[in-house]
Formats: structure tokens, C-alpha cells, sequence
């Protein structure tokens, strides 16, 4: 078994930001973007509004939301467009770097990219004239699925909204890519990369995790990210521990955000090591309110502050494109490096 099935059994047992990667024509409005594949058509997918039935291996592949560009090109299948990136962007490009690597390695020009800023942008999906829209990880509507179904098939998430692990994602959008086989083994050359990594940080083991973001200005509150959420949950493929208010509140929960007042900061008391969103002077701030501080991992400084709008911040919600690039291996590195200050 697979270290992503075991963990996705544990989930279901224990039950941008806060949403927030081969044959190939030069150019993204005409390239065949499907490699050849053994792969059989029709294909139907179920998902969270029903199921999507494929009829034939797609030529035009459109990408929405966040990742699922980064599916099919690990993949090698070029989108003839895709999301433009506003989180995580560093020079504004509308890109992230591991993405602009694999256009570069395949020798293609950049696909059309999609403001999604107020939402999908329907007519430049329809003008690129899609055999599929890819969506396995994303916080579509039912409106919308429906929307983007009248322009072509639509492959949405499994289950939960901006609830789909970057193996799931992988491994679904390649079912309608007809590349099934293919992503099974990527998806098994990635996992023995996240372990070999990890490795490398005794520490991290069994160490209790909280992923959370914050709001500086407002520490009423303790928002955190669910097992239902790739964040936490490759944590947990690191090789930690989620602590006991993130399983409590990811059993039978059909959401990847929570919060808690602070004044229950106690469920919080087994918590040793922390990811979040920020600086040093947000830990600074943490570790002087009173009540915050009193939570194991911010009193000894045993957190991971990815700065925000960052590609390395980008890298802690993690795909089959950023895991084992510098970027990813880092990720790792600082989350290994938390679990030291935590000690034993």
C-alpha cells in the first residue's frame, strides 16, 4: 500500500491561501496536447456534482483553479490554457517556477493564461475550444460545473471542495487524460522522494502538526487547515502527527478550514511543531499574546514561516511539479528544521 492510500485510510478514519502545478506543438493554441497512450475511451469520471464521460483521448485541454496545469504537464500534456497565477508569483508572470521549468523542458511556449481573479473566465475558456476542462482540485460551484459543462466536459473534485490531495488530483486528472498508468507511477516515484527527503529529518517523526493561517491584526481566533486539505495532510506524509484538534475536527467533515476561539487555546496544548503564513515578527507577535503562547510549538519557536505570496509558500500545498524541485526539497528542509526546536 501506497504511503498516500495509507494515509488517505487514516483521513477517513479519523474522518492561494485559504484555497491557496510529449507530443507537443510549438504553439499552445494548436498542439496535440495528449501524448500517445494506451489508454481507453470513453472514460467517465464521478465526482462531487455526478460523473463526466470523456468520449474520446483529449486534443485541447483546458486547466482551472490551482494545480491541476501542473498534473498534466508532469504528465506531459500541455494545456492550450490555464490559470494565471496571482499567489506565489514572484515576478509576475503569472507563473510559478516549476511550472516555467517544464515548458522549458518541453520546448513549448507558454498557453494562454486566465485571469480567474472574479472567477472562471468562461469566454476565454470557450475560445480555446477544450476537449475536457481539468478541475479535480478546485472550489467550483455547482453553477459553475454546470456553466463550464455547456463548453465541454468538466472534471471536478472528488468530493470536497479544495479537498483533493495532489495524488488524487494527479491520478484523476490523468484518468481523463488517458494516462492513468502514467500517473501511477509518477505518483510512486514522487512518495518515495517526499520519504527519501524527509528522511533526512529525524525529527519530524511523529511530531503533533498544526497548519494554520492568521490574520496579524485579529488573534481571536485559531484557523487551521483539515486532513481534508493536501496541506495537512503532506504533513502527515512527512511523517507527523496531526495533532488531536485537526483529527477531532477532520472526522467526518466535509470542509478543509476551521477555526476556534482562543479561548479553547487548551485543545491546542499537544500542538509541537507549526506551518503557517509569515514572518518572524508575526512569530514575535504569536509568542507575546498570552494565549497564543501558551501553545507548545510557538513558546519554543518551533515554526515554519513560509513568507506570503511566496513560490516557497506556494510549495507547502504541494503538486506532482514542485515536489523534488529546490523549492519542494526546502519546503521540507524548514518543516525538519521546526521539528528540532521542538525537541523530543
Amino acid at each position: 500500500m501506497s504511503r498516500f492510500r495509507a494515509l488517505a485510510a487514516l483521513a477517513a478514519t479519523t474522518a492561494l491561501v485559504l484555497t491557496g502545478c510529449a507530443g507537443t506543438a510549438a504553439t499552445p493554441g494548436a498542439q496535440d496536447a495528449s501524448p500517445s497512450s494506451d489508454g481507453e475511451f470513453p472514460v467517465t469520471i464521478e465526482h462531487a456534482f455526478g460523473e463526466t464521460t470523456i468520449p474520446a483521448e483529449p486534443e485541447r485541454v483546458v486547466a482551472v483553479s490551482w494545480g491541476n496545469q501542473e498534473a498534466a504537464l508532469a504528465l506531459g500534456v500541455v494545456p492550450v490554457a490555464m490559470p494565471k497565477v496571482t499567489w506565489g508569483d514572484e515576478d509576475g508572470d503569472g507563473m510559478l517556477p516549476w511550472v516555467k521549468d517544464k515548458l522549458d523542458e518541453l520546448g513549448v511556449e507558454t498557453p494562454t493564461l486566465m485571469d480567474e481573479t472574479n472567477g472562471f473566465d468562461y469566454e476565454a475558456i470557450a475560445d480555446a475550444r477544450p476537449d475536457v476542462i481539468l478541475g479535480a482540485y478546485s472550489g467550483m460551484t455547482e453553477e459553475e460545473y454546470e456553466t463550464l459543462s455547456k463548453i465541454a466536459p468538466v472534471v471536478a473534485y472528488p468530493d470536497i471542495a479544495w479537498g483533493t490531495s495532489w495524488q488524487e488530483m494527479t491520478l484523476t486528472d490523468a484518468k481523463a487524460l488517458g494516462l492513468e498508468s502514467e500517473a501511477e507511477t509518477l505518483v510512486a516515484d514522487l512518495e518515495k522522494h517526499v520519504t527519501d527527503e524527509a528522511a533526512k529529518y529525524p525529527a519530524i517523526s511523529g511530531k503533533a502538526t498544526l497548519f494554520t493561517y492568521l490574520d496579524p491584526t485579529d488573534l481571536s481566533t485559531v484557523g487551521y487547515y483539515s486532513l481534508k486539505d493536501p496541506r495537512a495532510l503532506y504533513l502527515s506524509e512527512l511523517g507527523m502527527t496531526p495533532a488531536k484538534a485537526v483529527e477531532t475536527s477532520s472526522a467526518d467533515s466535509d470542509t478543509f478550514w476551521f477555526t476556534q476561539s482562543t479561548e479553547n487555546i487548551e485543545n491546542f496544548s499537544d500542538v509541537s511543531v507549526v506551518v503557517s503564513y509569515g514572518d518572524e515578527k508575526t512569530l514575535a507577535q504569536l509568542q507575546a499574546d498570552p494565549l497564543w503562547s501558551r501553545i507548545p510549538a510557538i513558546a519554543s519557536g518551533a515554526v515554519v514561516m513560509l513568507p506570503d505570496n511566496t513560490s516557497i509558500a506556494a510549495a507547502g500545498n504541494p503538486s506532482p511539479l514542485s515536489i523534488g524541485t529546490t523549492f519542494g526539497d526546502e519546503y521540507i528542509g524548514l518543516v525538519g528544521a521546526a521539528a528540532e526546536k521542538a525537541g523530543s
